[in-house]
Formats: structure tokens, sequence, C-alpha cells
């Protein structure tokens, strides 16, 4: 989800429902702690330099029960960090603490805000020589002893 679609389905709600993977809620007492647009500079495998951006939310529950954001209060947080975010309108990341801090992209179903599961992948996948079907086994099958990459092969 984009930012700018963010902010437009802030404005249509006037609860705030986040939805985790397992589809249980993140509870009504959440705090958004931060905004920030987040500039990653680096190179992939293969040696391309890259360059990502994104704005991040960080998503926080503490003891306070009481404590309700409404949409009208994200609008407030998010005008304030505009001065950071200026016009950006990258995809939006939701930081969550679940057994470690998770990265989430985000969804919105037109009532309430869904926290998707982002995963890694290859990003220099034809100069790599991966082929991502190849490696999808069951590590179970795997012989002992045996290898997946070979001397000279230009796995990494």
């Amino acid at each position: 989800m984009k930012y700018s679609e963010f902010k437009k389905a802030i404005e249509t709600v006037s609860d705030i429902t986040i939805l985790l993977p397992d589809n249980s809620s993140v509870p009504q007492h959440f705090h958004i702690t931060e905004v920030g647009l987040i500039t990653k500079h680096f190179i992939d495998c293969g040696g391309k330099e890259r360059i990502s951006k994104l704005i991040s939310f960080q998503i926080w529950v503490a003891e306070d029960v009481n404590h309700r954001l409404t949409a009208a209060k994200i609008a407030d947080i998010l005008n304030k960090s505009a001065f950071i975010t200026g016009n950006a309108d990258f995809e939006i990341e939701a930081e969550y603490q679940t057994n470690t801090i998770g990265k989430y992209a985000v969804e919105f179903n037109g009532n309430q805000f869904q926290l998707i599961n982002k995963y890694t992948e290859c990003l220099a996948s034809e100069v790599c020589g991966v082929d991502s079907e190849k490696y999808k086994l069951n590590l179970a099958d795997i012989k002992q002893g045996a290898s997946c990459c070979t001397p000279g092969g230009g796995c990494c």
C-alpha cells in the first residue's frame, strides 16, 4: 500500500482495527510511536547498487489499556511527520513487536488494515544462478553430505 492510499483510507474509517497475518487483532490501545522515511542503500549479491525507500510506522502496545488512537489522531501524527515524509508516495511498512520486531506490508480491505508478512528473496537471481523452483526442498529430503553449490558455480 502506498502512503497516499494509507492517508486516504484513514479518512474513511472512524475506528482503527489492525489485523495481524494470522487475523488476530493488534490490541485497540496501540500507539504509533514513530513515522519515518527509510532509505536503504545497498549492493545485492550480484554486485548491483540499489536504493529502496519506504515510509515506516512503528506500532507499539503498552499497558495503558484506555489509550485509543482515532483516525483523526493518526491523521494528526501523519501531518506532524510531513516535514520528514514530504510528498513521498512510497510503499508503507509497519513494524510490530511479536517474538522480535516484525516488518509487515500493509493492506486495507475497506474496513480494517491488514499486516502482511514480508519475505526475503534473491534480487540478482539472473546472475546468481539460483532457480527458485529448484530450491523449494524439504530439508529432511537432502542427503547428508550432499551440496547444493559447487565450486565455481556462481551461487554467491
